[in-house]
């Protein structure tokens, strides 16, 4: 037995440096092999699809799991570094596995692990290499997680937006086209700024390795600080613009209701990643023990979250059409993790990686719950016939109207007239979403926002800034409601329910499924509040993360040791 547990510590050594890169490397393979395949085969793509995200979920889990393994207080935990080649850093290729990337990791594999399935009851049938397209993207966002160097996180960016160029036109149409050049023209510009400050940055320090550039900084003399401000500066923009923060979201709620639904639930991870590059660098290059560089632009920040916040808030009470409403949830999200990340607390930052969760769980889950009550409420709304069910690639059961039950007078009167399923599965939902984005109890929505506010309430000083945030935070959850309840109502109450819904199980399933990870966040708040309280003070104070960028040695080989029993 102790030779068998032996093996198995022998072989999870071995395997855990490389299952960094499997996030990165299954979704590139898998679309380098559906590239090979015919376009009429199409089940053999989805089921490739479905798979690969399915792995891809389970290793994001797995490497979750390993960070958390060697802490379960609020200390670093494990962090695992894979060096590309062998090359030490800063040199060379850098992926490192911490708490708040394999967060984000596991975030994405159930964001897409749910898209896949869903989009194979019709949505991938609407056009060309819709699966290889959802793949490089993935690959892509696993990959700008994972990065330790500003270059590859360029490289990574650039992968995730030319897939997501051809997934916002999938399907076609003329709104589609529109919304995509707006989209594409945004993107090239914010590529176009990452490239000079990133350059800009190269040039002063010498480097581009992130932990590498956190050092560097802090030793720098006061005459170079400005050109690293501004290079800084530069990079935000481009971040700012793809996290959808005001004034450069104009294109965001237009591109995002446009897009089919399984591609916007998708996006959703999108401004999540602007969001999470500007933690990362802001945290790492201007730490508190950067010297006069010490949380650089802080108040830049925080104003452009509040801005941000605003405007979702004044948007989605100025709009009825559901893929509206459910941009500027996405509008009003980023402006709360914004200025949650600008106000510096890493109470308040633990408060905003739980609401993350659980606001982009929940709008991924609006999103696909929007395409069945569009195509509920509107005849011919969809661009793609539905599939017959002797021909689904998954599960083909219908959740049908109930038009065998019958009640008579008496009866009706007595019990009212039963609820068709396919009804009830879509007011359910609709209900719930409405609870998780409006941040109502007793749901994952209001825990995120309570903490923030409790973080922010326990902080030394409450400023102005502070304050206005509160009010903020409080008024956009009231309009949220506002707003999809009376959207609920118009949808749900006032039309009579003449035409039952027809829906399948590969689409409900994949809503139910991320519905009830957001009730798993509720019942698990304890735990995943833990997981995030350590991820903000490793942030905080980011020696951690330094140190084992800077330690990391060459990836055991078991053959130099006899190899594995």
């Amino acid at each position: 037995m102790n030779e068998f547990t032996g093996f198995l510590d022998r072989l999870l050594e071995f395997t855990m440096p490389h299952l960094v890169a499997v996030p990165i490397l299954v979704p590139m393979l898998t679309a380098a092999l559906m590239l090979l395949l015919d376009e009429k085969q199409r089940r053999l793509k989805s089921t490739l699809s479905v798979i690969s995200g399915l792995i891809g979920l389970l290793a994001a889990l797995a490497l979750l799991r390993w960070v958390n393994a060697a802490d379960t207080g609020s200390g670093p935990g494990s962090i695992g570094v894979y060096l590309a080649g062998n090359w030490r850093a800063p040199f060379g290729i850098v992926l490192v596995a911490d708490r708040l990337s394999t967060l984000m990791l596991a975030l994405t594999g159930v964001v897409a692990f749910a898209a896949s399935i869903y989009s194979t009851s019709r949505w991938d049938k609407a056009g060309v290499h819709f699966h290889p397209l959802l793949q490089l993207q993935l690959m892509g966002l696993n990959g700008a997680f994972l990065t330790g160097d500003l270059f590859n996180l360029f490289v990574f960016f650039e992968v995730m937006l030319a897939a997501s160029y051809g997934l916002l036109l999938h399907g076609s149409g003329r709104l589609r086209v529109s919304a995509g050049l707006h989209y594409i023209a945004i993107n090239l510009a914010a590529s176009s700024l990452f490239l000079i400050g990133a350059a800009l940055l190269y040039g002063v320090t010498g480097t581009l390795n992130m932990a590498d550039l956190g050092a560097r900084i802090a030793q720098l003399d006061a005459g170079d600080r400005g050109l690293v401000h501004a290079a800084a500066a530069i990079l935000a923009t481009a971040f700012f613009a793809k996290a959808g923060a005001w004034p450069l979201n104009f294109w965001l709620v237009p591109a995002y209701s446009a897009a089919v639904s399984p591609v916007s639930a998708v996006f959703a991870l999108l401004t999540k990643l602007g969001i999470y590059t500007l933690l990362r660098l802001w945290t790492v290059l201007f730490a508190p023990d950067t010297g006069m560089s010490a949380q650089f632009g802080q108040g830049m920040l925080i104003a452009i979250g509040l801005s941000t916040l605003f405007v979702g808030a004044i948007g989605i009470v100025g709009t009825q059409r559901l893929s509206n409403l459910a941009g500027f949830t996405v509008l009003i999200s980023a402006g709360t993790l914004l200025t949650a990340i600008g106000l510096g607390q890493p109470a308040i930052w633990a408060g905003a990686l739980y609401y993350m969760l659980s606001s982009t769980l929940a709008v991924s889950a609006f999103f696909l719950l929007i395409d069945m009550v569009e195509r509920w409420r509107n005849e011919g709304a969809s661009i793609a016939p539905h599939e017959s069910a002797g021909n689904a690639p998954f599960l083909s059961e219908d959740l049908t109207a109930l038009d065998d039950v019958n009640l008579d007078d008496e009866q009706q009167a007595l019990y009212g007239r039963a609820i068709p399923a396919g009804v009830a599965f879509l007011g359910l939902g609709f209900l719930c979403c409405t609870l998780l984005l409006a941040g109502l109890p007793p749901l994952s929505g209001f825990v995120g926002k309570f903490a923030m506010l409790n973080g922010l309430l326990d902080a030394p000083v409450v400023g102005k800034a502070s304050w206005a945030f509160l009010a903020l935070l409080l008024v956009s959850g009231f309009l949220t409601l506002v707003a999809l309840s009376r959207t609920g109502i118009r949808h749900f109450w006032t039309q009579p329910l003449s035409a039952m819904p027809s829906l399948r199980a590969v689409e409900v399933l994949p809503v139910a499924a991320l519905l009830a990870a957001c009730v798993a966040l509720t019942i698990e708040a304890g735990p995943v509040m833990q997981h995030a309280s350590a991820t903000a003070e490793g942030l905080f104070a980011p020696t951690a993360y330094r140190d084992a960028v800077f330690g990391a040695q060459q990836v055991p080989n078991p053959a130099a040791k006899g190899g594995l029993p």
